[in-house]
C-alpha cells in the first residue's frame, strides 16, 4: 500500500507539523501546539460537555439494543433518587 504524498494529512491542533525547516517557524508551531494542548486540558466545561454527549449516545444505543433493561435501569435510578431525597427531607425535618 502506498501513501499519496500530494494529499495533505490534517494535523491535530496539538501536534507540530513535520518538515518545518525554519527554526523560528518550528518554535512558533511548537508554541502554538503547546498552547492548544493547555487550552484543551484547561477547558473543563468543553470536556464535561463532550463526556456527557458520549454518555448520552451510549445510553441511547443501550436503550435501542435492550429497551427492557433500559426501563428497569431508569426505574432503579428513579427509586434511588426518590429514596435519597426522602431520607434527606426526613433528616432535615427532625
Amino acid at each position: 500500500m502506498t501513501i499519496d504524498r500530494r494529499t495533505p494529512v490534517p494535523v491535530p491542533r496539538t501536534a507540530v507539523p513535520l518538515g518545518i525547516a525554519d527554526p523560528v517557524e518550528q518554535a512558533r508551531a511548537e508554541l502554538k501546539a503547546a498552547l492548544s494542548a493547555i487550552e484543551e486540558k484547561a477547558n473543563v466545561s468543553k470536556r464535561v460537555g463532550e463526556a456527557t454527549d458520549r454518555r448520552v449516545a451510549d445510553a441511547r444505543r443501550f436503550a435501542r439494543r435492550n429497551p427492557t433493561a433500559a426501563i428497569a435501569a431508569t426505574a432503579g435510578v428513579a427509586i434511588a433518587v426518590g429514596l435519597t431525597v426522602w431520607g434527606i427531607v426526613r433528616l432535615v425535618a427532625r
